[in-house]
Order: C-alpha cells, then sequence, then structure tokens
C-alpha cells in the first residue's frame, strides 16, 4: 500500500509548466491521477519569443506515461481562456498552480530599471498591484 496521495478525477491547471518547476509540478500531479492542463508560452527565461514546444513536450510526457494532459499556450493575463481549455478537455477545475513568471536572474544590486519596468508593469497586469 502507498502512502501517496491521489487527485484520480481531479483537474490541474499549471502555469509555465514547460519545464523547470512548472513542469516538475504538472508530472507529480498527472502521476498521481490528475488530469492536467499543462499552460506555457514557450517563452526565454527573459520573456522573449513564444513556442508551443514547451508545452507540448510536457504533455507528450505525461501521455506517454498514461496519464492525461491538453496544452495551453495562453498568457495568465488571459486566465479565462486557460480556465476554458480545462473546462472543454476535462469539464473542471480542482487544482491552480500558478507557477508562470519571468526570470530575472541577477542581483538585487544589479537588476536594471527596465527589468524593474518589466517585472512592474506584469504585476500590475497581472496581480493588480502598483494601481
Amino acid at each position: 500500500m502507498t502512502n501517496d496521495i491521489r487527485y484520480d478525477g481531479r483537474v490541474a491547471i499549471v502555469t509555465g509548466a514547460g519545464g523547470g518547476l512548472g513542469k516538475a509540478y504538472a508530472l507529480f500531479f498527472a502521476n498521481r491521477g490528475a488530469s492536467v492542463v499543462v499552460n506555457d508560452l514557450g517563452v526565454s527565461a527573459t520573456g522573449d519569443g513564444s513556442s508551443s514546444k514547451a508545452a507540448d513536450i510536457v504533455v507528450d510526457e505525461i501521455q506517454k506515461l498514461g496519464g492525461k494532459a491538453v496544452a495551453n499556450y495562453n498568457s495568465v493575463e488571459d486566465g479565462d481562456k486557460i480556465v476554458d481549455t480545462a473546462m472543454k478537455a476535462f469539464g473542471r477545475v480542482d487544482i491552480i498552480i500558478n507557477n508562470a513568471g519571468i526570470l530575472r536572474d541577477k542581483s538585487f544590486a544589479r537588476i536594471t530599471d527596465s527589468d524593474w519596468d518589466l517585472i512592474k508593469s506584469r504585476l500590475t497586469t497581472e496581480q493588480g498591484f502598483f494601481q
């Protein structure tokens, strides 16, 4: 008998799930029975570009392991579209892991004004801060 918590019949949305911690969260929930919406814009770590490849790779990995997953490529700014993907594919949403973010891999003293401006604009738009 296993002591793992199971999520059979549950649906998880994981933003930023194309790599790193987001991918780990998506695989974790899928491994324990959840159906997963793998959301990722496919941008670089600095927020540039876009591609469906990152999300598609994670979906393929989950499906090859016998799990259920669909990809979504919307920005978290369009959260309703991400939820809509879950509803269309699985009919419900039980778990949301909001993992998406922009990496600014610099020490606090070295971060540039333009980096701060980008972070501020994202927080203003996505989280309602600075309004």
